[in-house]
């Protein structure tokens, strides 16, 4: 739930990855959860959150383009545009594995015409390496506490 929450756009702003790896430690330290169960949950709710952004993308980019925020701001989205289509598929792992831009950056890609299928399968990879990135990340809190 958390990792949906933290992957969802407009949400994923205001929660905290240190959140996550806080609440999943607790949860395996507690023996409440085991460490597959963990990264697999977390797997599961990063891709539906990032889905989630991607499809609102999609769909309301081209309403979005012709609105007057983005008039006020074409030089952001124009820059965002840009790096999407320099960096390509490695765009998905940045914004898996960069906070800042995680919940917003789908949506961005989703906007800029990217590929569905792609998306999908790049994002699966890159949710799958990030929930493996938080198991060992709650594993190691472990061994040193």
């Amino acid at each position: 739930m958390l990792a949906f929450a933290e992957a969802c756009v407009g949400i994923g702003v205001f929660i905290s990855g240190a959140f996550l790896v806080i609440v999943s430690s607790l949860l395996f330290f507690n023996e409440m959860a085991s460490l597959q169960a963990i990264c697999l949950l977390a797997m599961t709710g990063a891709l539906f959150g990032d889905h989630i952004g991607f499809y609102v993308g999609h769909f309301v980019g081209p309403k979005l383009h012709a609105s007057q925020f983005a008039l006020r701001h074409k030089e952001a989205i124009a820059r965002a545009d840009a790096m999407i289509f320099k960096y390509g598929p490695s765009t998905i792992f940045i914004g898996r594995f960069v906070p800042a831009v995680r919940s917003v950056l789908p949506a961005l890609i989703g906007m800029s015409g990217f590929s569905r299928r792609l998306y999908s399968f790049l994002d699966m990879l890159a949710c799958a390496l990030w929930a493996i990135a938080l198991g060992a990340i709650v594993y190691f809190i472990g061994e040193t506490f």
